[in-house]
């Protein structure tokens, strides 16, 4: 499909500085650099990637001003009725439900997100709210093949899903040299948010110094509602002063992943996560629980391990092997690069928009046509 011809609206939730934003700034400049016509509707303002989404030539406007989700939904309407698109698209699952009603009402393709595991998503906005960020688009895209089996597992046509794995850059994500002194530095990213278990990472950490053969530090980069408690944590630990650092945000991450050695993961949910895309794009190797589409970047004792949710222990035994031996380190590494090039690299982006696209224009209407009845509960979540 050529992607010049297209006209293209996106709706997000947030701007923040997340995995999913991430990926739609990718998303967005690969259309624009493709000649599409892009704009965004967004619920806030203010947020970490608007500047930079506003420098690639992409409008932006606010449809978040009111806080009902019915006087949202009429704003959203009315943007697109004053510059009809060809397609309709939500970034975050919990914006879904206005794409999908507004592209029934107005008749066009609407494509819904899915991120995550899809469980983790719809129990965020609780049976109704989930429910109907699940049905009411047209097409969802998700970008974990765990999603995509949660949603067939709870009444989702397959016909109706399309995945869309996560890209990086590579070029500006690339290996540093390590400087192959004895310390080994842990890194970890991420908000620091309950389901990252961030608490995990930091007893790991702490078992490792008490038990290990060598010097090993850590590094958290992000920042959340649980940073108090994660830094009381450390200090109860022994960890603070001087065996953990806390970054909080960080515009650019590639600095720090060069000074890293080994990436360690450590949530309890997950789609295809940016991080580790992101740390073995920068040559490291991987330790991370086996959540959501992880399975489908980790190939074990190739270019990472993985360990079962609540399995402590198999996490603390791969970091062994890893923080043991600098050899098994670099070649990990060095294949944990080539596969992100393969398989995730940013050029592969418009190729796959395409592929999206084309099969979004010639689904047949009657996927979208089923009844949606609309009302303040259905549209209410825990989500902005």
């Amino acid at each position: 499909m050529d992607l010049s011809k297209l006209k293209i609206c996106f709706l997000a939730g947030t701007l923040g500085q997340g995995g999913a934003e991430r990926q739609l700034f990718y998303n967005l400049s690969t259309l624009r650099q493709c000649g599409a016509d892009v704009r965004l509707l967004c619920l806030r303002q203010h947020d970490f990637w608007e500047d930079r989404i506003k420098l690639l030539g992409v409008p932006i406007i606010y449809v978040g001003r009111a806080k009902s989700q019915l006087s949202r939904l009429f704003h959203i309407i009315a943007e697109l009725r004053r510059d009809p698109p060809a397609i309709f698209q939500s970034q975050h699952f919990y914006t879904s439900a206005y794409v999908g009603v507004a592209a029934r009402l107005l008749r066009i393709p609407g494509i819904g997100a899915l991120r995550s595991d899809g469980f983790s998503e719809v129990l965020g906005l609780g049976r109704v709210g989930g429910w109907l960020n699940l049905r009411a688009p047209k097409v969802i895209v998700a970008n974990s093949q765990a999603a995509i089996r949660y949603a067939t597992e709870h009444g989702v046509r397959p016909q109706r899903l399309h995945f869309l794995g996560n890209v990086v850059d590579t070029n500006h994500l690339r290996p540093g040299v390590r400087s192959g002194g004895e310390t080994v530095r842990l890194i970890g990213v991420g908000q620091l948010y309950e389901a990252k278990r961030f608490d995990r990472f930091l007893s790991t950490l702490a078992r490792l110094r008490r038990e290990g053969n060598r010097p090993v530090t850590g590094v958290i980069v992000g920042d959340g509602p649980l940073r108090d408690q994660l830094e009381k944590q450390a200090q109860a630990l022994g960890l603070l002063p001087g065996a953990v650092e806390f970054k909080g945000r960080i515009t650019d991450v590639a600095p720090i992943y060069r000074e890293a050695d080994i990436c360690v993961l450590t949530s309890d949910y997950e789609g295809t996560p940016n991080v580790l895309l992101e740390a073995m794009s920068s040559g490291l190797p991987v330790v991370a629980t086996r959540v959501g589409g992880v399975s489908a970047i980790i190939s074990e004792g190739e270019n990472g391990f993985m360990a079962d949710v609540g399995d402590e222990a198999g996490l603390f035994a791969a970091l062994v092997k890893l923080v043991d031996d600098p050899q098994c380190r670099m070649q990990m590494g060095q294949q944990a690069r080539a596969f992100v090039e393969r398989n995730h690299s940013l050029e592969a982006l418009p190729g796959r928009l395409s592929d999206l696209y084309r099969r979004v224009l010639s689904t047949p209407h009657s996927l979208n046509s089923s009844p949606v009845t609309l009302n303040a509960e259905s549209m209410a979540g825990k989500r902005p």
